[in-house]
């Protein structure tokens, strides 16, 4: 969660991502073994997690180079810097309301209603509260109670259009519509 990224961290990595042109949406540390991990989500301001490989691979030197002159990172390490990805993580406020109407999982930090974990529709966030449509029961979980959560993409038969055999099939398919 954005709200969880160590201060010092955010201080030196968030200016270089907004120097950049995009937003800073998470950081993930895994330590243990070395090298240890440490991955920076990065999205455009408008959201869409259109985050060229490109200016990922640019964004990462420019981070390195800052981790490394600060000192900031204690053992080995390895820097990955990713967009959200098709199950973008929703880390911030604003994400889940951009996310209202998706299919979402949610992991909390205590129980809500006796459970931690929540895979359903999105159906609303407002006053800090994501209200959250599971088998057909509404639960209704405080954002500074969410430990995780992450949109899970829907596909749709336009994803798999780009292949030949498939974009055959569906235009058969709607020829066959069409004469009915």
């Amino acid at each position: 969660m954005y709200r969880d990224i160590p201060e010092d961290l955010k201080i030196l990595i968030e200016p270089i991502v907004e120097d950049a042109g995009f937003e800073l949406v998470d950081i993930v540390q895994k330590h243990g073994r070395q090298p240890w991990l440490l991955r920076a989500v990065i999205d455009t301001k408008v959201g869409d997690g259109r985050v060229p490989v490109e200016r990922c691979a640019e964004v990462s030197r420019e981070i390195e180079t800052h981790l490394d002159a600060a000192d900031a990172i204690a053992a080995p390490y390895r820097l990955e810097v990713s967009s959200p990805g098709l199950d973008r993580p929703l880390a911030r406020e604003k994400d889940f309301s951009v996310a209202c109407g998706s299919e979402v999982r949610i992991e909390t930090r205590q129980p809500v209603n006796g459970r931690r974990r929540f895979r359903g529709r999105l159906t609303a966030f407002d006053g800090g509260i994501a209200r959250v449509e599971v088998d057909g029961l509404e639960f209704e979980i405080p954002f500074s109670e969410v430990a995780t959560a992450s949109s899970i993409y829907e596909f749709t038969r336009e994803d798999f259009a780009g292949s030949s055999e498939t974009a055959m099939k569906l235009r058969d398919e709607k020829s066959a519509m069409e004469r009915a």
